[in-house]
């Protein structure tokens, strides 16, 4: 198949290409940055465009505050290094609902099978950790709050 024009979004491709590397190296925990990207550019779906390495590097990235896209596409195991999202693994919680895998009409056709693997093998593949998930979802809930001032308001009338 030869190059579409922009009928495809850039976090497609990027799943495309990261679900492509997991296929083809089944052993492999995750991926470097560079690695998609490259494997993006041999799969030529499109033209070279500007925003893959920020979709690799944050948009797509389930385990990181958004920024432009809530997509939950790809998990941040390590700095600069990228596997495929997981139902059950931790995620910012302003991405809840953010897109996972591609929708099958909006990417080609040879492409579909990749979407089965991912239900099929992939997906179900680690199971959620309550406990991960659940620190995730209110890692900001103490943000807003002095530690100090909280201690010493447990201790009041304790003293």
């Amino acid at each position: 198949m030869g190059k579409m024009t922009a009928a495809i979004r850039v976090a497609d491709e990027v799943w495309i290409a990261a679900a492509l590397l997991h296929r083809e190296h089944p052993q492999a925990m995750d991926f470097s940055l560079k690695e998609i990207e490259a494997r993006l550019e041999r799969e030529v779906l499109t033209d070279r465009r500007p925003g893959v390495y920020p979709h690799l590097a944050v948009h797509c990235v389930a385990n990181r505050p958004p920024n432009g896209g809530r997509y939950r596409m790809l998990f941040e195991t390590a700095p600069s290094r990228r596997r495929l999202f997981r139902p059950g693994d931790p995620y910012h919680p302003r991405r809840e609902r953010g897109k996972i895998v591609p929708q099958r009409t909006e990417i080609p056709a040879k492409y579909h099978p990749l979407l089965d693997w991912y239900e099929r093998d992939w997906a179900p593949a680690s199971p959620a950790d309550p406990l991960l998930a659940l620190a995730a979802r209110h890692r900001d809930l103490w943000k807003t709050v002095d530690p100090d001032d909280y201690v010493r308001e447990l201790r009041q009338g304790f003293e």
